[in-house]
């Protein structure tokens, strides 16, 4: 076999490989895991977005379903169909080789269009913020993720999540425009299941930071109010 014939057939190999490649991370992507980018300092300090740290990359799992769906404590990454996010927190131009690797999910989103926040409450619960405390169907909420300094809510509500909605709150409760914020909205501030791309359950990036986001354990309290 001559040296030109060896050479194409190495480089029609290489090629398709790189299409299988390609084929699985977009058949991943699509279905399975997708990484994204934290733009902002709401979830800190679970999720690191501030200005001028390393600003982490989170996977986030689209089978909710195969999990047993979406639960209390969570934290998701939605699509902001209610117009939430300030124009100001966009990632800009990165070029067209971050967007195509984006495109096959081996770059993460820039999230322009979605949010990440913690579920609090679910279809049925009865959410409320009151003299600085965050309670669960009557229950108080101990919760330690949030951003030191911060009370669990400076903002007093009481709400009734309906079915098929979710209530979600931001870490780091003094900078999180979340659910309280947007009770005027036409929404009323409730996420709709329906719009949650999945569960963030891995920090991926920067390394120094990696590790899972598991739920927390105020949502497993033992009278029942804060199970899924």
């Amino acid at each position: 076999m001559s040296q030109a014939r060896r050479a194409w057939l190495l480089l029609r190999e290489l090629a398709g490989i790189l299409g299988a490649s390609i084929l699985v991370s977009l058949f991943v992507k699509t279905l399975l895991v997708q990484a994204f980018f934290v733009p902002s300092g709401s979830m800190e300090p679970t999720l690191h977005g501030c200005e001028g740290c390393f600003n982490d990359r989170v996977l986030v799992n689209k089978q909710t379903s195969l999990l047993g769906g979406i639960h209390r404590g969570d934290v998701v990454v939605f699509h902001d169909s209610d117009g939430w996010l300030p124009p100001a927190l966009t990632s800009g131009d990165q070029g067209g080789v971050h967007d195509a690797l984006t495109f096959i999910g081996l770059a993460p989103s820039s999230a322009e269009s979605n949010l990440v926040k913690r579920v609090i409450g679910v279809g049925g619960d009865t959410v409320e913020g009151r003299d600085g405390t965050v309670y669960l169907n009557g229950t108080r909420l101990d919760e330690p993720y949030v951003f030191p300094g911060n009370r669990p809510s400076d903002v007093p509500f009481k709400v009734t999540v309906p079915a098929d909605k979710l209530w979600v709150m931001g870490d780091h409760r003094a900078e999180s425009a979340d659910s309280r914020f947007h009770q005027q909205d036409p929404g009323k501030g409730f996420v709709p299941v329906d719009q949650v791309v999945g569960r963030a359950f891995v920090i991926a990036w920067p390394l120094n930071r990696a590790g899972t986001l598991n739920r927390p354990a105020t949502f497993d309290q033992p009278d029942g109010s804060a199970k899924s």
